[in-house]
């Protein structure tokens, strides 16, 4: 992964701006952790003004937001921004200032991690010099102390299918008579394989004829089994049905006696049955003629009990009229009485009124003949004080 332009600058935005982890600002932006801790804290960069990655289109928001749902995942830049060193690099276009101060530590970085390249190799790579790499190798250069290895790729100084030809060619240049051995080995192998191959195709194919040839025989000896049992239950057929057919024949004749017999025996019963319906005939006529009787006799009784309860009731019907008339005459008599004492009790309250307006009427006339007295009084006791002086 490429480095954004300015890391310190994205680093103040990202941590001042979004909940990102200490350790996916540092990875994103190539910076130390402890570094961006301090950077957190304000010991470090506070005179830094932050620059979006989202306003130069290194980062979107929706990767910030995934990576700030889940601490483990790591930072990923835009598919434009991550490939454009990689692009000038293969252009042989001017590289930015960055890109070549880091040359030394991508150099550093192929000696450690791909010790079998050479230093034309490198040099292709990178784009450098024979003394620069051996400096380094021999450890001579003046800033070696302060130089930290870098991935070549991850910087955009060369692409990583470059750097994977450069090692296979340094790996077969190293080792040409062990590979020349190993691909002699292999196709010994494969033609021993395509040997072995080939017998076990043709002990199968032996085999298989061997199987065939026993399933034809199987096949023979099984239809020939199959022949003489389609026989054998032919002839028990044969057997079953001669049997069913007598067994029918018994029956049937069984069945011919069953039904005269039963003839018989129904004409006998129609016969009891004729008599016992004549029977029964004779017994509803009397029947009929005892029960019309009896009605005819309740009618009569139930007529004279009707007429019974008539009289009884006008009777009761009478008295009860009788009864009525008299409870209103009393309900009159008591109207009557209790409204001669209602127009009584208004008589008396009508008189109660009268004189409590006449008394209302003498205590006014008391109050004024008071206040007459009182006012003459004080008239005179003026006049006797006015003739004393």
């Amino acid at each position: 992964m490429t480095a954004p332009l300015m890391p310190k600058a994205t680093a103040v935005w990202l941590v001042d701006n979004t909940t990102l982890t200490f350790r996916q600002i540092s990875k994103f932006c190539e910076i130390h952790e402890l570094e961006i801790q301090a950077i957190a804290d304000g010991d470090v960069a506070y005179n830094i003004m932050g620059q979006s990655p989202i306003a130069n289109g290194q980062l979107t928001i929706e990767e910030i937001k995934r990576c700030e749902a889940d601490p483990t995942a790591d930072l990923v830049s835009n598919v434009m921004e991550k490939n454009v060193k990689e692009i000038n690099a293969r252009n042989k276009k001017i590289l930015t200032p960055s890109q070549r101060s880091d040359k030394p530590s991508a150099i550093l970085w192929l000696i450690h991690n791909c010790p079998d390249l050479a230093n034309s190799q490198i040099r292709r790579l990178i784009g450098t010099t024979n003394t620069t790499i051996d400096s380094i190798r021999e450890g001579t250069r003046e800033d070696m102390a302060y130089l930290r290895a870098k991935n070549p790729v991850a910087i955009g100084l060369c692409s990583e299918t470059a750097l994977d030809e450069a090692i296979k060619a340094a790996h077969y240049r190293l080792n040409k008579d062990a590979i020349k051995a190993e691909r002699e080995a292999e196709k010994q192998k494969a033609k021993l394989k395509k040997k072995a191959e080939a017998r076990k195709k043709k002990a199968l194919k032996k085999k298989l004829a061997e199987e065939k040839k026993a399933a034809r025989e199987a096949l023979r000896a099984a239809k020939k089994a199959e022949k003489e049992a389609l026989k054998a239950e032919k002839k028990a057929l044969r057997e079953k049905e001669a049997s069913a057919k007598k067994k029918a024949m018994e029956k049937k004749k069984a069945a011919k006696a069953a039904k005269a017999k039963a003839k018989k025996e129904a004409l006998k019963e129609k016969l009891k049955a004729k008599k016992a319906l004549k029977e029964a005939k004779l017994q509803a006529k009397m029947e009929a003629k005892a029960l019309k009787a009896k009605e005819k006799a309740e009618a009569k009784k139930a007529a004279k009990a009707a007429k019974a309860k008539a009289k009884m009731e006008a009777k009761k019907a009478e008295k009860a009229a009788k009864v009525k008339a008299k409870a209103k005459a009393k309900k009159e008599a008591l109207k009557e009485k209790l409204k001669e004492k209602a127009a009584a009790k208004k008589a008396k309250q009508k008189e109660k009124e009268a004189l409590k307006k006449a008394a209302k009427a003498e205590k006014k006339a008391l109050k004024k003949k008071t206040k007459a007295a009182k006012t003459s009084s004080k008239i005179k006791a003026k006049k006797k004080t006015a003739k004393k002086k």
